[in-house]
């Protein structure tokens, strides 16, 4: 395992995290998050992919740039890590905002994409006064109000009572998160809308919803199955941080995806 640090055109300073061996599969963090939240699936996929996982933006380990921060620059970050660690294809996988720009990205980079899992997210996350009221309050009051209500959204209590240390240190992450950051990315998410994109992708996407996700319930990622030609969703029995719930899945998911694009190079 190595990291590195990887500068954007925009200012940026990312910081990445490389695992493994094979097609390289790129993953995109929620707001609130750092890369430390793929560790279960990474350690699922026992080195059969090169995981790249990196913080967001603002997030964790990555510097704030001096701009405005939107999706497209969140895009063109991916595909900064993707060409970095990537010849030819690769896969996606995001979660949330990460699934938001793996959407973007594919739309964009259609030819490259060999398959992409998208999780707990949607196409557009309204009402958008909520984001802009929730990016005003880590701007003035911090991170630590925000850690209970996130917290609840992302596991369910059965996780949270059988694995109460790893609880903690997801709450000790989103308290951990710069505020400009997060502040930052609640913005991009008031402001995006990717619906009008869903006909562009044309990658093997899987869309997994959690069962008991109250930010971004099933039936959201079904909109995005119905937008794209070649998708199908998948729902387990997770909250909204469903990698850390159901990793096991994640993996078999992104292997079954892997195994299928290396076959479509060799032919």
């Amino acid at each position: 395992m190595s990291t590195a640090k990887l500068q954007t055109r925009d200012g940026f300073t990312l910081k990445t995290r490389v695992s493994g061996a094979g097609i390289p599969v790129v993953f995109s963090n929620s707001l609130g998050a750092d890369l430390s939240m793929w560790d279960e699936v990474v350690a699922a996929l026992d080195g059969r992919v090169t995981a790249v996982t990196y913080d967001t933006a603002g997030h964790g380990g990555s510097s704030n740039g001096s701009g405005t921060l939107t999706l497209e620059a969140l895009t063109d970050h991916a595909m900064a890590i993707a060409e970095r660690h990537s010849e030819g294809t690769f896969l996606f996988c995001g979660l949330s905002l990460g699934g938001l720009t793996g959407m973007n990205l594919a739309a964009r980079k259609p030819d490259a994409l060999g398959g992409m899992v998208l999780a707990n997210t949607a196409t557009a996350f309204p009402p958008a006064q909520m984001w802009i009221d929730r990016a005003e309050a880590a701007r003035v009051d911090g991170m630590a109000d925000l850690v209970g209500p996130t917290l609840d959204r992302w596991l369910t209590p059965a996780f949270r009572e059988t694995w109460p240390e790893r609880a903690e240190a997801i709450a000790s992450m989103i308290a951990a998160t710069p505020a400009k950051g997060y502040a930052d990315c609640c913005e991009v998410l008031a402001a995006s809308d990717v619906s009008a994109l869903l006909p562009s992708v044309s990658c093997p996407t899987v869309v997994i919803a959690g069962e008991h996700d109250p930010s971004t319930p099933p039936a959201r990622a079904e909109e995005i199955a119905a937008g794209i030609s070649d998708a199908r969703v998948e729902i387990v029995p997770a909250a909204h941080l469903s990698s850390l719930e159901c990793p096991d899945r994640f993996a078999e998911i992104i292997l079954s995806m892997a195994d299928k694009a290396q076959q479509r190079r060799v032919a």
